[in-house]
């Protein structure tokens, strides 16, 4: 995962440095054109902008891709200004010396060699000035430990030492390893408890000097899981069938994915959740409005109920819907057990008796799950993903592979909700749902899932 997305964000530090370059070109065209030209008067006056166009064409896209050649985006935390200002200048060269061939061999024209002049000036100040940014919020993150991925690294001890030890600073940065399990000496189910316990996202092995069975019981745990096993593949030939590879710390590893792999659809996704978020908040305003007055007229008691529920592996956050109960729901809870609908863990009562009359209406067009909008845009829920359950719920699961469906954000909607809500009473049939959404994802699952719900809500299809 840190390598793809460190893929993922040179490609969009390499995007916005193009951004630059063009910029910049545009701007001493516009300072030697009109400002400049202001200041003096008897300046030459030089062709129209259209004439840049070709140079624009070449610089903005290549440009970066000659810098990484020349290595100006790598090892940013340990690099110094010298280095950089190396590198930048040999990249510039080099794509000057491109573009004074295809003037020479294509008779393409320059226009202005003071426009390209200042505009090389303007670039390398701009780049350097975006790098300087960047290192420095490296640095800050660093110094902080905020927005560290937390991680297992698991195998033998001198084996993790090793693997620690040789991470480069901006990777070890990334990564908030919560605990090392030595599983030549602890029970997979210790590992498993770790997972739990810190909600991790994957397990590093390390275990070079591990019997392969040891990795291969400890891996299938992280299957069952929905965790992705990233396993130190410097020891591994690459027979193996179908592997997925990636690079952490100069290392080969071998990832064994059970969940959609970081990737620009994903990063899309977060996109259309927030932007689309955002949108139906404002949109379902006098939605919200008729929600608090209704609440505030028909039942005492706050407006809004928050409850904890678990998100992405497992991780605790609290989720806020409008009030549907009565305000000793919770109370009366132990006492509606012998009533429950569902099997497993989950609790459903189709004729509640704890929910008042408007509440119902509420539930049935779903508008109690509007305030779920926030979380999203908080980042701790998707537009589209399984159902989040409530912390106590999720403890009580049993088998190890249910609790795979914690393995993508929860969502506002998903399979389950579209299938009939709570018209399934089987909770395995409700997992596998969420198992069938999470091995078929697709950008166009989430937007047929998104179509069809609106639909299902305005019929109140399986809402009570």
């Amino acid at each position: 995962m840190i390598g793809r997305r460190q893929e993922i964000n040179l490609q969009l530090t390499q995007l916005l440095d193009s951004a630059l370059l063009i910029f910049c070109l545009w701007l001493a065209y516009f300072l030697r054109s009109t400002v400049l030209a202001h200041v003096w008067p008897d300046l030459v006056e030089i062709p129209p902008m259209e004439k840049l166009y070709w140079i624009m064409a070449v610089v903005g896209p290549f440009t970066p891709l000659v810098l990484e050649a020349r290595g100006f985006y790598s090892n940013l935390y340990h690099k110094s200004p010298a280095q950089s200002l190396r590198q930048l200048g040999e990249g510039l060269v080099i794509i000057g010396m491109v573009v004074g061939a295809l003037v020479v061999f294509m008779k393409w024209e320059v226009p202005s060699r003071s426009v390209v002049i200042l505009a090389v000036a303007l670039a390398g100040f701009a780049l350097l000035i975006r790098e300087t940014v960047q290192k420095s919020k490296l640095r800050h993150r660093i110094a902080s430990g905020k927005g560290r991925e937390k991680v297992l690294l698991a195998g033998l001890k001198s084996d993790m030492q090793d693997f620690v030890e040789r991470l480069p600073a901006e990777q070890r940065a990334s990564l908030e390893i919560c605990a090392l399990i030595d599983i030549t000496l602890r029970p997979v189910s210790d590992l498993v408890a770790e997972m739990h316990q810190h909600s991790v996202a994957r397990v590093i092995f390390a275990a070079q000097h591990v019997h392969f069975s040891k990795i291969e019981e400890a891996v299938q745990a992280c299957e069952t899981e929905g965790v992705e096993a990233w396993i130190a593949a410097d020891f591994f030939q690459t027979a193996i069938a179908r592997p997925t590879f990636d690079v952490l710390g100069g290392r080969l590893m071998l990832v064994f994915h059970s969940t959609p792999q970081v990737s620009w659809a994903l990063w899309f996704k977060e996109i259309v959740d927030r932007v689309g978020a955002a949108v139906l908040l404002l949109l379902t305003l006098p939605l919200w409005l008729v929600a608090m007055i209704g609440i505030r007229l028909s039942s005492s008691g706050p407006i809004f109920f928050r409850q904890e529920r678990s998100g992405h592996y497992g991780k605790a956050f609290s989720m806020w819907k409008f009030r549907t109960m009565h305000a000793d729901a919770e109370a009366r809870r132990a006492e509606l057990e012998a009533a429950n609908e569902m099997t497993g863990p989950v609790f459903k009562i189709t004729a509640d008796p704890r929910i008042f009359p408007f509440g119902r209406w509420l539930r049935r067009m779903s508008i109690d799950e509007l305030p779920q909008l926030i979380n999203v845009l908080r980042g701790e829920m998707s537009l589209v993903g399984p159902r989040p359950l409530p912390v106590y719920e999720i403890e009580k699961i049993e088998k190890h592979a249910q609790r795979r469906r914690l393995s993508v954000k929860p969502g506002l909607t998903c399979l389950w909700q579209v299938a009939g809500r709570n018209g399934i009473r089987n909770f395995e049939d409700w997992v596998a749902l969420d198992l069938q959404y999470i091995d078929n994802w697709s950008l166009w699952l989430d937007l047929t899932i998104l179509l069809r719900t609106l639909p299902a809500v305005l019929r109140g299809a399986g809402a009570s």
